[in-house]
């Protein structure tokens, strides 16, 4: 008898410690997924909903970077590479090295290509300005290989000139093989590079004539052209810029959208699917929009004088600020806790060089650097000479 009681006491104390440590397991996966849900609506980053192997959401002006996933992961680019044929092409444009009416001839390699295209027969004219149009357009792999060709005197030619501009970029994990971006060994880049070249692509604004327009033709009417960016027709702000897709890349897209006054680059690379790749651009774009602002410092309030110049044959040297003032990327409601400080010399010593670093403006916020921009000279000083000093000092008293 005395046995089952102890027994019995020993079940009861196991099932109450039982569902003392149910009830603690249980209150602990809550608070948990409570933490979680505090901290995904707090505007972090993990509320975007990622479709895609590789992303990155780079503000176009100041090339901060807002948002990335696996962005420097090596990867096929598919028509992405477009990006860059077609920043080659706006260059030659603006130096004089072609123009859009330029007759150009289709070789028989131009012609090959296979893929998405216009159905360029060998020895067909077409011009730049039609050329260009396909190519951002419908993403024809032949247009794009005929304007490389025309540049670049062959493809290889201007595969050299690809690689090359991409180094001078600093985007240092790609290597083009292709002017169009159908998959091959070694053509490889990153959502971080494409993020970089779309960037200097966007500062010609003659692209946008091309990127945003949702259908057009060509010989005539006889060829349609639709715009392989879905997001031209629904998204807002959208100004382009290039999709992919291949076997080799998956599906991919480099976005891009301006609201008031701030321009965004969404890079999306390696979705399985055309809704993955436009839901995440969306995604990245909405995000940065909805947390960023570029915001423009008021130098005025720094009231910049002339510079005083010791024996120099001038007395005072004018400042200016060096580049141009394309602002700073904040998280919005941040504009108050903005700092702007100069730090400039009393005086400098002649001789004063043109454009001579003198002093220099800190941006900071909450205390941490958010950008810097140099004070220089507007004209050079020489320094006195005896001779001089003695005229300046004539003319001086004989003015009293």
């Amino acid at each position: 008898m005395k046995i089952k009681k102890i027994a019995a006491i020993i079940l009861s104390v196991c099932m109450v410690w039982g569902y003392a440590f149910t009830v603690s397991a249980e209150d602990d996966a809550a608070a948990e997924i409570e933490a979680a849900k505090t901290e995904n609506t707090a505007g972090n980053p993990a509320v975007i909903d990622i479709r895609a192997k590789s992303v990155v959401l780079m503000e176009a002006t100041t090339k901060k970077v807002l948002f990335e996933q696996s962005g420097n992961q090596k990867m096929p680019p598919a028509s992405v590479t477009k990006i860059m044929t077609m920043l080659l092409v706006m260059e030659s444009l603006e130096s004089g090295l072609i123009k859009l009416d330029d007759k150009v001839g289709t070789s028989e390699h131009a012609a090959s290509y296979g893929g998405s295209q216009i159905w360029l027969e060998k020895g067909e004219t077409m011009t730049v300005d039609q050329l260009l149009k396909a190519t951002a357009i419908a993403s024809a792999n032949d247009a794009a290989v005929a304007l490389g060709e025309h540049i670049g005197g062959s493809e290889t030619g201007f595969v050299a000139m690809m690689n090359a501009r991409a180094k001078e970029l600093g985007m240092n994990d790609t290597s083009f093989i292709n002017a169009c971006g159908l998959d091959a060994d070694g053509h490889l880049t990153t959502a971080h590079d494409i993020a970089v070249m779309s960037a200097e692509l966007l500062k010609y604004q003659r692209i946008k004539d091309y990127s945003t327009v949702w259908m057009d033709t060509l010989r005539d009417g006889k060829t349609e052209l639709v715009n392989t960016n879905k997001l031209i027709k629904s998204y807002n702000g959208i100004t382009g810029l290039k999709t992919g897709t291949t076997d080799g890349a998956g599906i991919c897209i480099s976005a891009t959208a301006k609201r008031e006054g701030m321009e965004l680059i969404a890079v999306v690379m390696g979705s399985e699917t055309s809704d993955d790749r436009f839901r995440t651009a969306t995604n990245l774009l909405d995000y940065g929009f909805a947390n960023y602002m570029l915001y423009i410092p008021d130098f005025e309030t720094l009231n910049l004088k002339d510079i005083r110049v010791l024996h120099g044959t001038e007395r005072q040297a004018g400042l200016e600020i060096s580049g141009e003032n394309h602002g700073i990327v904040i998280k919005k409601g941040k504009e108050k806790d903005v700092k702007i400080e100069l730090e400039l010399a009393e005086n400098i010593e002649a001789p004063v060089e043109k454009n001579q670093t003198v002093g220099k403006i800190l941006i900071t916020l909450d205390g941490s650097s958010a950008g810097e921009f140099s004070v220089q000279t507007k004209q050079s000083v020489s320094r006195i000479k005896m001779g001089t000093a003695f005229l300046i000092l004539l003319k001086e008293l004989l003015k009293i």
